[in-house]
């Protein structure tokens, strides 16, 4: 909770940060039926996670989730991360998505994901995974009365044979 949390703190100073938030903080009950939805999705096999842990604090976490209900888009994730300020520029990001693409191996076959325009560092943290640009979606993003475009990028799971 305090990781996502500090997103609402962070987006007051940090004005570049590509997180979305609610119009105002979830109460802890709100948060809590949000994350017992992410648990029951892990648990009927819809999500992969991997979580940071750094002196008994969750300092990161990363998760992919199915995209959609229906039998034609099953096959398809779709990536979130999330990294402590503190902790960004360390290798985090590269532990968590690591561990969380390597899990997908015999779920999804393509993951996809968003990254703003002016996130540099990540879309070369995701290409250096693999992933690959697939288009944009223009001013999809707005903060402050300013826009950036969504860059919209996937990758492709080797198949299950293929990860040893």
């Amino acid at each position: 909770m305090a990781l996502y949390y500090n997103r609402y703190e962070e987006v007051r100073t940090n004005k570049e940060l590509g997180v979305y938030t609610y119009e105002s903080k979830p109460t802890l009950p709100e948060e809590a039926a949000l994350f017992a939805d992410v648990w029951k999705a892990a648990l009927k096999g819809d999500l992969v996670a991997s979580v940071a842990e750094a002196d008994g604090k969750v300092v990161g976490v990363c998760t992919i989730h199915r995209k959609g209900r229906h039998s034609e888009d099953r096959h398809t994730g779709i990536l979130a991360i999330e990294v402590h300020p503190d902790f960004r520029g360390r290798g985090a990001g590269s532990m968590l998505l690591a561990h969380a693409l390597a899990r997908c191996v015999g779920k999804f076959e393509i993951v996809y994901l968003t990254v703003l325009e002016k996130n540099v560092r990540a879309q070369g943290l995701y290409r250096k995974f693999g992933f690959v640009e697939s288009g944009r979606m223009p001013r999809a993003f707005k903060r402050d009365g300013e826009y950036s475009d969504d860059i919209l990028m996937w990758w492709s799971a080797p198949p299950a044979s293929d990860a040893t």
